[in-house]
């Protein structure tokens, strides 16, 4: 099977997938059909991102067991069920159940499955492959927009949902017939480098055994809390803080899908050769200072589209390198469960956001958003490789 047949059916299923990073065009329209606050209604995009973590370990065990094409099949149907169900919602709990729970465990029984398959295909080109895989997903918010403000002023909100439901299944069903495993012999054909870590395969009991998965949980947690939080108020920025009508206000929705695909390709690339620690630092440097300057909440319409597309940029880095570095840490036999648990520091940070904004105003989130990725960038200086004789021996003996 040639493995690019595997990359297109990740990018397929990634566009698809991406299209939750374009919720902030819901938040006015739901607020205005049913009356709910907006702190609610942003809730329900935590709960997809967080149940969509939380589900990727689940799935990343099991299609590292059967082979990522059912899992992936079983998730798009999931996911366009949820959305499906979530058009008939009429209250905040339906909809955070339909769309959140069901919609989110769709999209991380599907996520994983593409990521792992191509990471395993490409040890030659691991960030490159890695940053290519999830470049949809960054993507789908740029290609979904228009086509989501076209439905929701045509058919309205609700019914909006029903017909992504049914483009999800569809599309995400059809890119999941593509994604293969590869045979341990193919491996030998796409590179002459030794692959080390073929033998040093750690499973998931002997990654949660080194400190060092803690610290990159936490460096992960740190780096995409400012993504998260752009991207679930992106729309509210311009119009609240920037004072921006919502047709200009909604455009941040589509240059962040652009540079956060960008950023996935171009970091991931970038790592291979700079190395994934030095580029990571680069990327916490670099939105710690863009995440200061937001705080100001001194923007006009240009400097705020160039601070989230920089955001944007910088998160896509972040989802780019964490998969290549819990295979370089870790090993690729057990990638997809090893990855869902370094993955929940993801589902974790999207409650963060809007949590903290309950409390405090954006702009001193923005502010101490910008603190924690300088400390997660001294974590970065600090991090080594671990070594399988670092383990307890009893740990070698136990099972993922």
């Amino acid at each position: 099977m040639n493995r690019w047949f595997v990359v297109l059916g990740a990018v397929l299923i990634q566009l698809n997938l991406g299209a939750v990073y374009a919720w902030s065009l819901f938040n006015q329209p739901l607020m205005s059909k049913f009356g709910w606050e907006r702190e609610d209604v942003v809730v329900t995009f935590s709960i997809t991102i967080a149940t969509f973590a939380l589900a990727t370990i689940f799935a990343g065990r099991l299609q590292d067991k059967i082979g990522p094409r059912w899992v992936a099949s079983i998730g798009g149907v999931m996911l366009g069920l949820g959305l499906i169900l979530a058009s008939f919602a009429t209250s905040l709990w339906q909809l955070y159940f339909f769309y959140g729970v069901i919609g989110g465990i769709g999209i991380g029984m599907t996520y994983v499955c593409p990521l792992s398959a191509c990471v395993k295909w490409f040890p030659d080109k691991r960030g490159l492959i890695s940053g290519v895989a999830v470049a949809g997903f960054g993507l789908g918010g740029l290609i979904f927009k228009p086509i989501i403000e076209l439905l929701i002023s045509s058919v309205g909100v609700s019914s909006t949902f029903m017909y992504l439901g049914f483009i999800y299944l569809i599309l995400v069903v059809a890119g999941a017939q593509l994604l293969k495993n590869p045979p341990v012999e193919e491996l030998t054909k796409v590179t002459s480098k030794p692959l080390p870590e073929l033998s040093n395969n750690f499973s998931s009991k002997q990654m949660l055994g080194t400190y060092q998965f803690y610290l990159l949980w936490v460096m992960f947690l740190f780096g995409t809390m400012s993504g998260l939080m752009v991207i679930s108020f992106a729309v509210d920025i311009g119009v609240d803080i920037v004072q921006l009508d919502m047709e200009k206000a909604a455009n941040a929705v589509m240059v962040i899908a652009l540079f956060n695909a960008a950023g996935r390709i171009v970091l991931g690339r970038v790592s291979d050769t700079l190395g994934r620690m030095n580029t990571l630092m680069l990327i916490y440097g670099a939105t710690a200072l863009i995440m200061f300057y937001m705080s100001t909440g001194v923007m006009n319409y240009v400097t705020f589209l160039g601070s989230v597309s920089l955001i944007g940029f910088c998160f896509g880095g972040f989802l780019a390198l964490f998969p290549s570095i819990t295979a370089d840490f870790y090993g690729t036999r057990n990638m997809g469960a090893n990855y869902g648990f370094m993955y929940q520091a993801y589902g974790i940070s999207a409650f963060v956001g809007p949590f903290v904004v309950k409390v405090i105003p954006l702009t001193q989130a923005f502010f101490f958003s910008a603190l924690f990725c300088l400390v997660a960038l001294v974590m970065a200086k600090l991090v080594t490789v671990p070594a399988k004789k670092e383990l307890p021996e009893n740990y070698l003996k136990q099972g993922a």
